[in-house]
């Protein structure tokens, strides 16, 4: 199965929005593959965004990534990164779905509650930025013959 990072950013954290999204992905069906609650530095900052380092609003997003902790996550599923990507909602989240979770609890394009891997490639990238490799839990959820078909893969 498939596999992405989610990092529940500092606003969510503060706002106390840490279950409400944990809980929608689970009621999606998706698994909670492993979960820890981290504070980002300077550096793992600096790898994570380095396609924005150029950019002016650089200095901002570490500013605002650092403001507290943060809860990184793996999910799993099938397709797992395209269906995190259409419950999260677009980047700026006053442009993003009622429904979506920077629809329904963001109005900012930075402030924007969570960060989900784009890619398949990209989310291994990811999770091995975060997570060692015995902290993500292989388990079979008791339910899972009920959210996918048998021959669904």
């Amino acid at each position: 199965m498939e596999q992405t990072l989610v990092i529940i950013k500092p606003g969510a954290v503060q706002r106390a929005l840490i279950g409400e999204i944990i809980t929608r992905f689970e009621r999606k069906g998706l698994r909670l593959a492993g979960m820890k609650m981290i504070q980002l530095t300077d550096e793992i900052l600096s790898e994570h965004y380095s396609h924005l380092v150029e950019k002016p609003f650089f200095g901002r997003i570490k500013q605002s990534m650092m403001a507290t902790p943060v809860i990184v996550c793996c999910l799993e599923g099938i397709d797992c990164v395209q269906v995190v990507r259409n419950m999260t909602g677009v980047t700026n989240s006053r442009n993003a779905n009622p429904g979506t979770i920077r629809g329904d609890f963001g109005m900012s394009m930075q402030e924007n509650i969570i960060h989900t891997s784009d890619s398949v490639e990209n989310a291994k990238i990811e999770l091995a930025r975060f997570f060692k490799a015995e902290d993500i839990f292989e388990f079979t959820l008791s339910a899972q013959s009920f959210l996918y078909a048998s021959d669904e893969k």
